[in-house]
């Protein structure tokens, strides 16, 4: 566990339910969080007149496969992941752009609703979540070993 708490500077928005996410992400905004967001969730907050990065910015890779592909990149995992306090993984950071993301907001798709609502198999495919439960991982540790 970390000693002090660590002031939080960037967030990861990536939500399928949207509820209560525009006043959530003004409320991080308020505190100066610089916002970073996929898709749907991009919209809906710069719709709102927020300033988001939009993921594909961060990565320089475009949403892609009607957008199943998005957040899996180094530069969102790393950002996620990287134990600050390791001085190789500050230099991997360094070297390769990566920025670090202090708060991850992400629900995951309705896959079961989706299955027990009788959906077609392929609706039922497509509420299959891959990024979202893969950004989800136990906190990376805050001291090198």
């Amino acid at each position: 566990m970390a000693t002090h708490p660590r002031r939080i500077t960037r967030a990861l928005l990536s939500v399928s339910d949207k509820t209560g996410l525009v006043e959530f992400a003004k409320a991080l905004a308020g505190y100066s969080i610089e916002l970073v967001s996929t898709g749907g969730t991009a919209k809906t907050l710069k719709d709102a007149g927020l300033k988001v990065i939009d993921v594909a910015e961060l990565t320089g890779f475009p949403e892609m496969m009607d957008g199943r592909v998005k957040t899996l990149h180094p530069k969102v995992h790393g950002g996620l992941l990287a134990i600050r306090a390791d001085k190789d993984h500050a230099a991997s950071m360094q070297a390769h752009g990566i920025k670090a993301i202090d708060l991850l907001v992400v629900n995951l798709y309705p896959f079961e609703e989706t299955v027990a609502k009788g959906a077609a198999y392929d609706d039922c495919v497509e509420n299959i979540d891959i990024g979202g439960p893969a950004m989800i991982a136990p906190p990376p540790r805050t001291t090198a070993m």
